[in-house]
């Protein structure tokens, strides 16, 4: 009789152990990753404004053509979770999580909100209507075809900054104020093939911050460093060039009154002239 229990003894003890077997969680990795949608953004210091005595709006543009931008731009389509940054700045858009704001040619001052519709049409995805066949009746019909928003169109990004000096902290800090994605495309029936450049629409950082910050952008550098693309802003893991400034000559663009390479030098000089103000405050 002692047999016999202990033999449905082990067989009960087989049976269990076979179904926590079966019920083992999978992980696609050597260890568990934390879950990025609990993640917040980091953490920056507040500021007072009897703590700036000097600031300095400037304009950025990150070619998503360089190698280190590379991470903003790719995957095309999603892998693992992953999306570009324009995706995801879209799906936010047409979640009502972010606000998009106009794009002025004269103006990039984030006043004027946009509907997730005007920023189809500012991608050209317009509704058009079209003669076809209806091969059931065999008459002609007035068809209404929505066109359709082509992500890889954008090739760069304007970022809207602030530089300033905290003197309770001695220190020179950043904000990122807006982001705006920039289009390139050839108009449709120009046979000239020429490419064209158009702000599609500023938004908020701060407000965006929280979408940015559930999200994993690729690190190319390690795989066990995950950051998502909040981190990748303000840590400034991005190679960028400035384009304007904040001065006299209600921000005008380096490129109204130089070009090429003079207009590459005063991009770097203005850069320069940020950094040494830091450096100059000190003696040594």
């Amino acid at each position: 009789m002692n047999k016999l229990v202990i033999y449905f003894g082990i067989v009960l003890f087989l049976f269990s152990m076979a179904g926590k077997q079966t019920n083992a969680q999978i992980l696609n990795s050597a260890y568990k990753r934390n879950d990025i949608y609990q993640k917040k953004p980091m953490p920056l210091p507040s500021v007072r404004e009897a703590d700036v005595f000097w600031s300095k709006k400037v304009w950025r543009i990150i070619d998503l053509r360089e190698k280190m931008n590379l991470p903003l731009y790719y995957p095309s389509t999603e892998v693992d979770g992953r999306k570009s940054l324009i995706a995801h700045l879209l799906s936010g858009i047409e979640n009502n999580q972010i606000t998009p704001y106009e794009a002025a040619l004269d103006n990039d001052d984030i006043n004027f909100p946009m509907t997730y519709e005007q920023v189809k049409e500012k991608f050209g995805a317009k509704a058009t209507t079209e003669e076809k066949v209806n091969f059931d009746t065999g008459e002609r019909e007035q068809v209404v075809i929505q066109g359709s928003v082509n992500p890889s169109d954008i090739k760069q990004y304007m970022i809207k900054e602030e530089w300033y000096f905290d003197k309770q902290a001695s220190k020179l800090e950043v904000r990122i104020i807006g982001i705006c994605p920039i289009r390139e495309f050839v108009s449709e029936g120009d046979m000239s093939g020429e490419v064209k450049r158009e702000k599609v629409f500023w938004i908020y950082y701060p407000e965006a911050r929280n979408l940015l910050a559930t999200n994993l952008v690729l690190n190319p550098y390690n795989d066990a460093r995950q950051m998502s693309f909040d981190d990748l802003f303000v840590k400034r893991f991005f190679n960028s060039y400035i384009v304007k400034e904040s001065n006299v000559y209600n921000n005008r663009n380096i490129s109204t009154y130089l070009s090429g390479k003079n207009a590459m030098y005063e991009s770097k000089r203005i850069e320069d002239k940020i950094f040494n103000f830091e450096q100059d405050l000190w003696e040594y």
